[in-house]
């Protein structure tokens, strides 16, 4: 049946099954040619030489005849080759500019290509909207938030319960503020932006360290860094400190008590929760947290997203191992 495409003015009508239908004829004719042609030879009509030439000129027309059919899905097959992201073309597929002789499938195909095309630019503009508000305004209550917690630390006359909720607010500020950081990264199609760079792991995750410190303030978990190792990735510093934020806090969520080790191998950084047997035998009925949490979820989000593979372990006694590698480490 004809299809109809988008139109301004008169609609344009694609016959279905006109590609097949001139294929058809243009193969028919040329059978029946060669088959004259042939003919010719077998009765001494005409001399071998002219039956050849005919036969392949009848060949060359032919197939110059079906390369005019192929043209409207050739010329479709070059707009999508050449399809710019950045500034698309949306009005290049629409089916009015296809020639008037194509089959209604090929206008049918252009069709959702534009409607496709449509959508996935406007998801693209969402996108930036959402991370351009979102960065604006979730990071300027927490700045506010972060200054005035600072000014009531300084107050002189603070009590001892008024000291512990400050630190409290500095903690949740902190841990939100890297959460909103997260949850940006893994909202961009693409790492645009995010300031790729050569860096240091073991420098990222010396600075990274006194956030986790102060973060961790008042509970009875102490945070070591081993270094038998340095190297450089080419990458956002941004996004390494946030995924081992993530690890570490993950780790942290894992005892109440005890030491989290951050190790920094060739190629690879490793978190480990090490509970002492005797911290561990103290308090055999506290409450743990599911290995498998929020913070965990994004890091293996934001590994798959950067292509660092991240693996999991467990091991006796509540050791909890996370294994970060960096296929593209780079000499410190």
């Amino acid at each position: 049946m004809p299809s109809r495409g988008p139109t301004s003015g008169a609609a344009v009508v694609f016959a279905a099954g006109a590609y097949r239908r001139r294929l058809a004829l243009v193969f028919g004719l040329q059978l029946a040619a060669v088959a004259i042609t042939c003919l010719m030879g077998i009765y001494n009509v005409a001399p071998l030489a002219a039956v050849l030439a005919l036969i392949v000129i009848t060949s060359v027309l032919a197939w110059f005849a079906a390369l005019r059919e192929w043209r409207p899905i050739s010329e479709l097959a070059k707009i999508v080759n050449g399809w710019n992201e950045e500034a698309p073309d949306l009005d290049s597929l629409l089916p009015d500019h296809l020639p008037r002789r194509t089959d209604a499938d090929i206008a049918t195909l252009a069709r959702g290509l534009h409607h496709l095309a449509s959508r996935i630019q406007g998801y693209s503009e969402r996108e930036r909207s959402f991370t351009r508000d979102a960065s604006h305004e979730l990071r300027s209550p927490l700045t506010v938030i972060k200054m005035s917690n600072e000014m009531l630390a300084d107050e002189p006359q603070m009590s001892a319960f008024g000291q512990r909720s400050v630190r409290r607010i500095r903690r949740a500020a902190r841990e939100m503020e890297v959460l909103v950081e997260a949850m940006l990264i893994l909202a961009r199609e693409s790492d645009n932006g995010l300031g790729e760079q050569n860096f240091v792991v073991n420098d990222v995750l010396q600075n990274e360290l006194v956030y986790a410190r102060e973060v961790l303030e008042g509970r009875p978990i102490e945070l070591l860094l081993e270094e038998p190792s340095r190297f450089a990735v080419h990458a956002s510093p941004r996004v390494f400190a946030v995924l081992c934020w993530q690890l570490i806090r993950n780790a942290c969520q894992q005892t109440d008590q005890g030491t989290i080790v951050i190790t920094v191998a060739p190629g690879m950084v490793t978190v480990v929760n090490r509970v002492q047997p005797e911290q561990a035998a103290g308090q055999p009925d506290a409450p743990r947290v599911d290995r498998h949490g929020f913070e965990l979820a994004i890091a293996q989000r934001i590994s798959e997203r950067f292509d660092w593979p991240l693996e999991l372990q467990t091991r006796e006694g509540e050791e909890n191992i996370a294994r970060l590698r960096f296929p593209g480490a780079l000499p410190a």
